[in-house]
């Protein structure tokens, strides 16, 4: 049962108003004046409503191509892509065990050169599937990645392509006689796609049951479409989302059933890049260790997935708290689709376009400006100067640009909880460039209450990068450093701070 507390007439009102504008049916008619006169990043990016029915029909295709990789000999698949084409395979790669005689998944989106040299080392060439996903076909991490590993032995038999129809990298699939190309439907965004090819075509190769994963969707579909907030999960958890903006408490922070934890990854984007625009939005909080309610502001909603203790103390303490049921693994398609109709229903109550990311570009934009010019020498900004800048109402963005199997990211974890106790304020971790592709938009578009600590790992180790006059440590360096530009020049409290000062945070 959700306990609202002091946001229970903010989300009223907000209930009230989806109501009233129908809210519910246009989304499903796909009218996307919902949002906006205009039907740019609108009417062409609705796919995703119908989108399990219609990939239903892709089971067999799936089937054959996935049972063929085990005739071959295939034992690992390994899954390049950023942000929408990456963070779903993540939650399945770490939410199911694998079958017993398939492949195992493995994601690979990062720009840190370790992670990419150990897999080297453990999925070798010949017995690896590498599928190389990106929606524009152009994400110049997937094609870095996918460069890299043809000139390490990978050979096109071991190469698959997700990509929209017509794109480059559908182009370069086809005339360098790669082992598949899934073109998928061009009217789902990168965020709203883990039920199209880009979640499904990893699940398959991994020998995930499809078909339930869409049957999970599919079942939910019918509560979704209903007008009555009582039936209708989605439409409950946008107007405790859009009530919770407009009451302050924009801090929506996820506790999440510890078998599918890694959810938050893929919801920390979809809320993150749907309605942190036009200096509002959901400020989505994963990962973040539960505490008691001392620890907290007076910026925090609660939404737990699964059952969980200590959820009874907050409410009593005056926290909102929304519960969701977890049913596991197995009910991960009817979660996916609850979450995207809430996320879209709440950025009609918000007054956004939650299908757009104006500010994704300029990170984009400053990066090629780094390489064009050079990357310098970024001084290091006393954490205690950044630290004494935060305040009530504000959140602490750590984004670490490491490894992100290094023994470091404990510590981040650790410094987050730290700064969480200490200053009452809201934490997130974030991996670059990853990030990036997720909570970026937000961090430039936002409210602009974020304070931003970034951490650049050293690489023992580069890896060029073929046809590039740069190796893969000096693109990390060049999207750290093109990242950190743009939020200053954006007026924003940001600087780059040492890990040994983190460290000191924990102590």
């Amino acid at each position: 049962m959700d306990k609202l507390g002091p946001i229970g007439d903010a989300v009223g009102a907000a209930l009230t108003e989806l109501r009233e504008r129908e809210a519910v049916r246009r989304l499903w008619e796909r009218d996307h004046t919902l949002w906006q006169d205009d039907p740019t990043e609108v009417a062409d990016r609705l796919g995703w409503l119908d989108v399990a029915g219609a990939m239903a029909t892709q089971d067999e295709r799936l089937r054959i191509f996935a049972d063929a990789l085990v005739a071959d000999g295939i034992e690992h698949v390994v899954l390049m892509g950023m942000g929408g084409s990456s963070l779903f395979p993540e939650v399945l790669a770490r939410s199911f065990p694998p079958p017993p005689g398939r492949p195992r998944l493995r994601v690979l989106d990062t720009t840190d050169p370790a992670p990419i040299l150990r897999t080297f080392t453990e999925c070798p060439a010949e017995s690896t599937l590498f599928i190389a996903s990106s929606k524009s076909g152009g994400t110049i991490e997937t094609l870095s990645h996918l460069d890299t590993v043809l000139a390490h032995g990978g050979a096109p038999p071991h190469v698959a392509v997700v990509t929209d129809p017509g794109s480059a990298l559908a182009e370069r699939a086809e005339a360098e006689g790669f082992r598949a190309l899934f073109e998928n439907p061009s009217d789902i965004g990168g965020r709203y796609s883990a039920l199209s090819f880009f979640g499904l075509v990893p699940a398959a190769a991994a020998g995930l049951d499809v078909a339930a994963l869409l049957a999970s969707a599919a079942a939910a579909t019918p509560a979704l479409q209903d007008p009555d907030p009582e039936g209708n999960a989605g439409l409950r958890l946008a107007a405790a989302m859009a009530g919770g903006v407009r009451a302050g408490r924009d801090k929506l922070t996820l506790v999440i059933d510890g078998e599918i934890e890694t959810m938050g990854l893929w919801l920390e984007q979809l809320l993150a890049e749907s309605t942190g625009k036009q200096g509002t939005g959901v400020i989505p909080i994963a990962g973040e260790r539960l505490g008691p309610p001392e620890v907290y502001g007076d910026d925090r909603l609660f939404v737990a997935i699964g059952e969980h203790h200590g959820l009874d103390r907050l409410a009593e303490a005056g926290h909102p708290v929304v519960e969701l049921p977890s049913r596991g693994p197995d009910g991960l398609g009817e979660l996916v689709l609850t979450w995207e109709v809430a996320t879209a229903l709440c950025g009609a109550a918000l007054g956004i376009n939650p299908f757009d990311q104006p500010n994704v570009a300029e990170a984009k934009a400053a990066t090629s400006q780094v390489l064009e010019g050079g990357v310098t020498d970024i001084a290091t900004t006393s954490l205690a100067t950044l630290l004494d800048l935060v305040g009530p109402g504000d959140y602490v963005a750590i984004q670490a640009y490491i490894d992100p199997e290094a023994g470091e990211v404990d510590l981040l974890e650790d410094a987050r909880t730290a700064i969480r106790d200490r200053y009452r304020v809201a934490t997130t971790v974030g991996l670059g460039p990853r990030f990036l592709h997720s909570t970026g938009q937000l961090h430039k578009g936002g409210p602009p209450s974020g304070v931003f600590l970034q951490v650049v790992g050293e690489d023992p180790a580069d890896v060029a990068i073929p046809g590039q006059p740069l190796g893969l440590s000096t693109l990390k360096q060049a999207q750290a450093e093109g990242d950190l530009r743009t939020l200053q020049s954006r007026g924003l409290r940001a600087g780059r701070v040492a890990l040994a000062d983190l460290q000191e945070v924990v102590r």
